[in-house]
């Protein structure tokens, strides 16, 4: 007796109406939204633009997706081209199968070619996506939850995946390994940001990091899958890709690092531009008013300098007066003084 498993959903799909809702791709439709809004909150940290991540994802999140398509699509391509199969399939993403190998790499063209229309460096517009896509890949695992697919092993842990009968998988409790990849992706992010914050990672150093972290659980997650792949030596493909883009991205990192230490001080032209028009406005703004004060203070000089005239004429006016009133006293004074002596 099962004590304890998690139940897949019943169905995939909910039909509102004619129209139907399909939990996998919610699950990639919030996780490409959380990644852009986190990418952008990390941008502006940096001293990009808001809207710039947005504007970049439009371009590398259709190529993203074609990629991861056909990524998986030609590892997997008897699904779609063996014998009984339907090559249509392989338009109707909608059911699953995407290889974020795929996706990484054809997404990070679409995200050069929207850079380069902004004039911003790839790396750092990297740098700032890298734990938003960690997040998003954390999120879009749960619609293998609701396809009921890429389990691993059997097993009667607590947490086992119970799995129902269905078209080319057998009924039974499984080790969920959609729940292992979304929780290790969860762990990815965390450490890029704590990583980032603590050494000052640039120029494309804490993708790589992302990168690098995320291989390393994808090899031993992919090693539990019992989904039909490719096996090279004994491995499956998808184990021996992990390693090899795990080693890349470690070159680069140590590569890049000694040949740029440091991070970008600018990642956005644009915005030094901004800043550049903001400040010669306002020192345009400072002359004018530098100007009106030098001309309130000439008026008020000329004022005062009138006044001043104004108030000295006064003055030797009164003194003529004085003047005039004393020589009359005089002249009046002198008449009785002759009359007596005469």
């Amino acid at each position: 007796m099962d004590l304890a498993y998690i139940p897949s959903p019943s169905t995939g799909v909910l039909h509102l109406g004619p129209v139907p809702l399909r939990g996998y791709a919610f699950c990639i439709i919030i996780g490409v939204f959380v990644a852009v809004w986190y990418g952008n909150k990390r941008w502006l940290a940096r001293g990009g633009k808001a809207g710039t991540v947005a504007d970049i994802a439009v371009w590398a999140v259709p190529f993203g997706l074609v990629g991861g398509r056909l990524y998986h699509v030609v590892t997997d391509y008897q699904l779609y081209f063996g014998e009984g199969e339907n090559w249509v399939d392989a338009f109707k993403i909608w059911e699953g199968g995407l290889g974020i190998w795929g996706a990484i790499a054809l997404g990070a063209v679409g995200a050069w070619i929207g850079c380069r229309r902004r004039g911003i460096p790839l790396p750092a517009y990297a740098d700032a996506i890298a734990p938003g896509i960690a997040f998003a890949q954390a999120i879009g695992r749960w619609g293998n939850w609701f396809n009921q697919e890429l389990y691993g092993r059997p097993t009667d842990l607590p947490w086992a995946l119970r799995i129902s009968e269905g078209a080319n998988r057998e009924a039974g409790l499984y080790h969920p390994t959609f729940l292992y990849e979304s929780l290790w992706c969860v762990g990815v992010a965390l450490l890029v940001v704590w990583a980032d914050r603590r050494f000052t990672l640039g120029h494309g150093r804490a993708f790589a990091l992302y990168v690098a972290a995320y291989c390393a659980g994808r090899g031993w997650i992919e090693y539990m899958r019992v989904d039909e792949a490719h096996h090279i030596l004994g491995l499956r493909l998808n184990v021996w890709t992990a390693i090899l883009v795990f080693l890349l991205a470690v070159v680069y990192m140590v590569a890049s690092s000694r040949l740029r230490p440091g991070r970008e001080e600018i990642v956005e032209p644009a915005v030094l531009a901004d800043v550049a028009k903001a400040d010669a406005a306002k020192a345009a703004g400072q002359k004018a008013d530098a100007g009106k004060t030098d001309a309130g203070k000439t008026d008020a000089g000329k004022t005062d300098a009138g006044k001043t005239d104004a108030g000295k004429t006064d003055l030797r006016k009164a003194d003529a007066r004085k003047t005039d009133v004393a020589d009359a006293g005089r002249a009046a004074g002198a008449t009785p003084e002759s009359a007596e002596k005469s």
